[in-house]
Parts: structure tokens; C-alpha cells; sequence
């Protein structure tokens, strides 16, 4: 396909904010794409699927250099320019124009090929590396015209401003395929869609089986060493709410102060460990590796579970905080190995010895990680739980949850399947009312006096469900500490953030969305100052999250609840 057709879309679905017309656009064109389905991550602005950990690894300096000699306009110009528009795609787009170099192929450019040289930049490496992908990056641009350079740039710098989130996508894949002829119909396919994505974490892959017919999307299942998302789990009021959301009887377990992850092992022996967000964090944990091979018989599985920190010398757990810097570490992992141990507290399994099991009951799936597991303190146990239908027992149990410091407890369906992505209902959380959202920072603000040098205002925003947006709700500067040792540094976020700067205004920088941080608050009010239409009062810094993304954030739809909750 050529690569202006991609880009013709592009400005359609930019032209509008209308969820159903960004629907049908993307409808359409997706029809035409039956027998190209890996042009399916351009559309999100990617060039692998989900689960696929590479990334591009482009700075904004060096897509700046790359404009700079495909265009012959100085870097300072270029600088310039980005800085006046906020946006490096314009400042392509304008020069492509204009250039003053006449070097240019002639052949037009395919999505083809720009996937084959963007997808040639995380393998390069070594001497010369950065005039190699600058390389790779000028041909492209020799072969765009002004338009197509705007959307390359947008690719290179994860800002492709289009608003495609995965909702969207995959109601526009039902619409293009299946053509629903009713809302019924239309959430039945979404449904289909979702499922399949939710085991497949690929689009493409979903995309090309859902073109077969509905019955080849069915067949999608698990894959040991494949991250899936995990199933969510919405928030009850009190046991009373959590019995009439979930059914009695119902499984009451321990929910844990540690951080999710899903241990996996293949068929040929190989464990490997992801976040909730999918990242894989084998390298970080040598400890659960050795763990998954010795107390875990079973050839192959899927096991969810919770990671808790714990001190060594006391063996009193720890919360998830102290604990998080495991997962961002990459170096000294036999030293925080011995320093920050952690438990896994297993309470679900979804694949065991090549069979999926996300269909069997839960009641069935806890018998067979009670069959599998064998069960050592500090290394690794099953969650505690009880069965039960009586409310006074499950306060009991949720009370001696809190005593013993863990968060709460889970109540769950004993008959609920497993469905990975989604939250609805089979099973709910339920910890003391604590007035908190995971957010994701998209802006901070550089300090002064006595904070000079520092990143010490920083922009948070929600997501918006079914297009991806994500919309500001609120400034945080408060809860970060002024030393290292006393707890989340202004140095240390200074640190994390400053190579995610995409744009800078004066003393206000903007960063690429990828740090998701825990922001309590003290109530939710309406606001025209920010974009989410919301404001949270008092906003404190809690904790930075490295084990959740983007897809983790509360959405809009969540604050509009919270904040009807409060009127």
C-alpha cells in the first residue's frame, strides 16, 4: 500500500474528535488492508505489537538531524521552529517544502517499507550507530512529500496526534469485518474482538484471523511466553456490596501489597516474568526464575500472582514502594536480590501443561494451583482464602487482611472464567476508602531557588476510554521529598523524566506519557482548565507505579463516577 493512503487517513481521523466517525474512517480503511494486516500498528503510531518490548529508541535530537540533512535547513532552525510549534511533524512538513537539497528518489514511498526501516532502528547498535538510523530516517524522508514527512516525524517522536486508542481500533476492525446490524450485534462482535486481543496482545494477529471469520478469531488463545493482560478487578463499596456484585458463596483471599505479575513457562522449559503492563522483567528477578522451576510442577503455565517485598533480617513485608525499584533496575540484581526478597502470592492460573484454562471455573483453576504449587514461606504460597456466604465471616476475614498489613481482600465468583483485560465484576477488590488515582505524567514545570535544577510541578492526566486522549486533570507538587533518603525524590522524577522531555516552553516541559504515578487527592471538581473537564483538589504525589501503564490509568468515565459519588 502507499504510504499516502495511510497518510490521507491519518488527516481524516486528525480532523475530528467524533468517536463514530473516527470509527467509520478507520473502518474503511481497514478494508483495504486484508492483505497487509502489519500495517495495522502504523495506524497507533507503533511498529511492533504490544507485547513486543523494541523500541525505535529515537531521540527528538536526532530526528532533528535527520530533518536537518534531508532537508538542508540548519539543526537551529529546525530547533526553532519545533519550539514555536510544539511539534516536530509540522516543521517537516514545512521544510520538505521548501528544501533546498534536490537529492530525491523518485519511487513513491509504501507503508512497506517505511515499516522495514523503522523496524531495522532498535537493531542497530555499536560504532556508528547514530549515522546509521539517522541514515535509515533521511531515506524515508527523501522519499516523502511534505505530508508524509509531517506523519514520519510524528512515528519517530510517539505523537502521531490522530487519537486511535484500542477501543476504537477494535470496534473498527468488527465494523469492517463483521458489519454488525445492531447495537446488540455490535457489542457481541466488540466482545469477539476484544477477547482475542486481550490473549493475542496484536493487533495484526487479530486483524488477519478476524478477516477469516469469526470462528478463526475464536480459535486465538494463550501462549506461555507471550505476555496477556491480566483481568482487572473493579472496586466494592463494603462485603455487603461485594457479595451482590459477585454471588454468594464466594472466595474471600488476601490482596497483597505488592506488585502483579505473570509468570510463564513454555513448553521448551523457558520462564520468563511480565508486568501488568507487559514488560518483561525476567533479567530483574533471578530469584522467582529459580523459584517457577523449583516449587512450581507443572511443564508449562500461566500463573497470576502478587509480588511482595519483604526485609530480610525482620521478614516483615514491605509495602510496594519499597519494593518497585526492582522492576526499573538493570544492574546490581544479585545485590537487590538479597536486599529486597520478595514472596509470590499466587492466586490464579490461567494455562497448565498446554491446555488453556481461562473457561474453567475459578473454584477449578485454584484446585489445580493448589495441585501445582508447593508452597515454601518467603519464596513462595498460595493467597491466603476462605469460602464463605456469610457476611460477619468475610468481615472477619477482611479485618485480619488489615491487621496483618496487606491491602485489603479480593472476593470472587466461584464459577467466574478468566478474562484477560476486562473488569467486570467476577470478581472485586475491596480495601479502606483511600482517595487516590493512577495518573500519567504528560508536563512538569522547572523550579526554582532553592529547587533550581529540579522537575517540581508536574502536569498528571487521565485516559480517555474510547479514543486513547489523554486528558489533563490536575498539577501535582506536593508529596515528593527534598532528599533522596527520605522517600520519591524531586531529584529522582527530575532524573526519570528529563530523557522523556519532548518540548520545552520556557520553564514548561512536556514528556512523552510513560510514567504512571498513584496521585491522592482530597475530592474531584469540575474545571475548564483542564482538558478531562475535572480537577482534583489537594493533589499528592503517592508513588510512582513501574509495573502499570498506560492501558492501567483511570479513564474519564471512572472520575466522572467518582465525582458524581461525591455530589
Amino acid at each position: 500500500m502507499l504510504y499516502s493512503q495511510l497518510c490521507e487517513t491519518y488527516e481524516k481521523l486528525e480532523s475530528t474528535s467524533k468517536g463514530l466517525e473516527k470509527t467509520s474512517i478507520l473502518a474503511e480503511f481497514l478494508n483495504k488492508l486484508k492483505k497487509e494486516p502489519q500495517t495495522i500498528y502504523l495506524l497507533q503510531g507503533r511498529i511492533f505489537p504490544d507485547y513486543e518490548e523494541k523500541e525505535m529508541g529515537i531521540s527528538q535530537q536526532l530526528v532533528i538531524k535527520a530533518i536537518s540533512q534531508a532537508t538542508g535547513s540548519s539543526e537551529e532552525k529546525i530547533t526553532k521552529e519545533f519550539t514555536e510549534s510544539g511539534d516536530l511533524g509540522l516543521v517537516a512538513e514545512k521544510l520538505i517544502i521548501t528544501k533546498k537539497q534536490s537529492a530525491r528518489f523518485s519511487t513513491e514511498l509504501t507503508t512497506e517499507k517505511v515499516l522495514a526501516n523503522l523496524r531495522k532502528l532498535p537493531e542497530i547498535t555499536g560504532k556508528g550507530a547514530v549515522d546509521r538510523k539517522i541514515g535509515l530516517i533521511v531515506e524515508l524522508f527523501h522519499s516523502a512529500n511534505a505530508k508524509e514527512s509531517k506523519y514520519i516525524a510524528r512515528t519517530l517522536m510517539g505523537d502521531l496526534k490522530v487519537g486511535i486508542g484500542n477501543g476504537l481500533l477494535r470496534d473498527s476492525i468488527g465494523e469492517a469485518l463483521f458489519s454488525p446490524k445492531d447495537i446488540q450485534e455490535k457489542k457481541r462482535i466488540s466482545e469477539i474482538v476484544q477477547s482475542a486481543f486481550d490473549k493475542a496482545t496484536d493487533f495484526a494477529e487479530v486483524f488477519e484471523k478476524a478477516v477469516k471469520g469469526e470462528k478463526e478469531l475464536e480459535k486465538i488463545t494463550l501462549s506461555p511466553g507471550k505476555p496477556v493482560k491480566v483481568m482487572l478487578y473493579p472496586k466494592a463499596d463494603d462485603i455487603k456490596d461485594a457479595f451482590e456484585i459477585v454471588g454468594k458463596p464466594a472466595a474471600v483471599e488476601f490482596k497483597y501489597d505488592g506488585f502483579r505479575l505473570m509468570i510463564n513457562k513454555d513448553e521448551k522449559g523457558d520462564v520468563q516474568l511480565f508486568t501488568r503492563r507487559l514488560d518483561n522483567v525476567t533479567a530483574q528477578f533471578p530469584d522467582v526464575v529459580k523459584y517457577a522451576n523449583e516449587y512450581i510442577k507443572a511443564d508449562s503455565f500461566i500463573i497470576d500472582c502478587e509480588a511482595v517485598g519483604f526485609d530480610p533480617n525482620t521478614r516483615k513485608y514491605k509495602p510496594f514502594q519499597d519494593i518497585s525499584q526492582r522492576i526499573r533496575r538493570k544492574y546490581d540484581i544479585e545485590k537487590l536480590e538479597k536486599e529486597l526478597p520478595v514472596e509470590l502470592n499466587v492466586f490464579d492460573i490461567i494455562y497448565c501443561n498446554g491446555k488453556s484454562l481461562i473457561n474453567e471455573p475459578f473454584i477449578e483453576r485454584r484446585k489445580t494451583i493448589e495441585r501445582v504449587i508447593k508452597q515454601v514461606l518467603y519464596k513462595i504460597r498460595l493467597a491466603e482464602q476462605i469460602i464463605t456466604d456469610d457476611e460477619q465471616t468475610a468481615e472477619a476475614f477482611y479485618n485480619k487482611a488489615l491487621e496483618e498489613n496487606q491491602e485489603g481482600v479480593m472476593v470472587k465468583n466461584l464459577q467466574a472464567v478468566y478474562k484477560p483485560g476486562a473488569r467486570i465484576g467476577y470478581a472485586v477488590k475491596l480495601k479502606p476508602e483511600a482517595e487516590e488515582f493512577d495518573l500519567v505524567i504528560t508536563g512538569a514545570e522547572w523550579g526554582t531557588g532553592k529547587r533550581a535544577g529540579w522537575l517540581t510541578s508536574f502536569d498528571v492526566s487521565c485516559r480517555d476510554e474510547s479514543t486513547g486522549e489523554l486528558l489533563e486533570i490536575g498539577k501535582v507538587s506536593t508529596g515528593l521529598k527534598e532528599k533522596r533518603e527520605e522517600g520519591l525524590s524531586f531529584e529522582e522524577m527530575t532524573e526519570i523524566l528529563t530523557p522523556l522531555i519532548k518540548t520545552k516552553e520556557g520553564t514548561k516541559v512536556f514528556v512523552k506519557p510513560e510514567i504512571v504515578v498513584s496521585v491522592g487527592y482530597q475530592n474531584i471538581q469540575r474545571s475548564p482548565t483542564y482538558t478531562s473537564g475535572f480537577a482534583l483538589r489537594f493533589p499528592r504525589m503517592l508513588r510512582i507505579r513501574p509495573d502499570r501503564g498506560i492501558s492501567d490509568i483511570v479513564t474519564l468515565e471512572d472520575i466522572k463516577n467518582e465525582s458524581e459519588k461525591g455530589t
